[in-house]
């Protein structure tokens, strides 16, 4: 697969290491599916789909996956076993297509007037969401873009603290009131102070208490009603932050979150600890909202922009 000069030898490097666990899972399994069999019938079509939900990519999106190799299989008349990884490879590139975002993949910045570009985190205490924002506005800053960061989650003294870290890390500049602040009104400080100080990119923290889902909810509403009042169409996007180890229940949460607030992007984490990376797929497209970012390790720079092609290479290529 030919790749677009967006991934360096390093990263492709990284993300081949941080899916390491799930594609060894499925390929051991796929290849013991086929063993003997020279073409895609009936039951290797069932033990694809079992190897598939057994790699959390869900059962609504196995389903859809198993009807586009069975398509091919009615058109072609044959298909070879030793053909069915290229043809995985295929339509689940083709799947995730079908919720590809919009903007560019990559860090650079869409231009709203002049006004910084607001990026609104959501997801649940320990999905990596503090450090998800301490990493992406590292990537951002060494894309030559000048960030603010907001400790609107202060509802826990440990993310705002560990958020200052994470600025002091970095070397952005943060706006917090400590724990027990108003959050809608760490927001409106952070966008007037991002606005006064020029900057590109605002990145500003929320809390995730889906116990209460009404209290939830009303909170992101007044976040994002005071962030309009500030710049116009703010918060630009609502990236909602999964653990790719938890598997389905990522899922859960994503429709816990889509009810609470609208989510125009997701970031999935800990895909490097895990077997259970077809999570991507399965809620890149049961949800119907891009994959922006993956996390395939702990270092700083090992939250990476989703490409679904360099995904699914690495994935599928044994």
């Amino acid at each position: 697969m030919a790749f677009f000069g967006l991934f360096s030898k390093e990263k492709k490097e990284t993300l081949n290491k941080g899916l390491e666990k799930t594609k060894q899972s499925f390929l051991s399994k796929l290849t013991r599916s086929i063993i003997g069999k020279s073409k895609v019938d009936a039951d290797v079509l069932d033990e694809l789909e079992e190897i598939l939900i057994s790699s959390d990519v869900g059962v609504e999106t196995t389903l859809k996956i198993i009807e586009r190799i069975e398509a091919r299989v009615s058109r072609d008349k044959f298909l070879g076993t030793d053909e069915l990884n290229r043809v995985l490879k295929e339509e689940i590139a083709a799947l995730l297509s079908e919720t590809e975002s919009s903007s560019p993949n990559d860090f650079s910045v869409p231009n709203h007037d002049g006004n910084p570009h607001v990026i609104m985190v959501v997801g649940v205490n320990g999905v990596g969401k503090t450090t998800t924002i301490g990493k992406l506005a590292n990537q951002f800053k060494q894309n030559n873009k000048k960030v603010v960061l907001g400790a609107a989650d202060t509802f826990r003294a440990a993310a705002v603290d560990q958020l200052i870290i994470w600025s002091q890390r970095v070397g952005v500049p943060i706006v917090q009131q400590g724990m027990g602040a108003d959050p809608a009104s760490v927001a409106f400080d952070t966008l007037q102070s991002a606005k006064s100080q020029g900057a590109d990119v605002v990145i500003i923290d929320t809390a995730g208490r889906l116990h209460n889902k009404v209290n939830l909810m009303n909170e992101l509403s007044k976040i994002r009603r005071v962030m309009e009042k500030v710049i116009p169409g703010a918060p630009h996007e609502v990236l909602l932050v999964l653990d790719g180890s938890t598997g389905q229940n990522a899922f859960e949460q994503a429709k816990q979150f889509m009810l609470a607030t609208e989510i125009n992007a997701l970031a999935i984490t800990k895909l490097d600890g895990t077997a259970k990376g077809g999570v991507v797929i399965g809620i890149s497209d049961q949800m119907q909202i891009p994959v922006k970012y993956i996390g395939v390790g702990e270092g700083i720079n090992d939250l990476q922009v989703f490409l679904k092609d360099e995904f699914v290479d690495s994935l599928f290529n044994d």
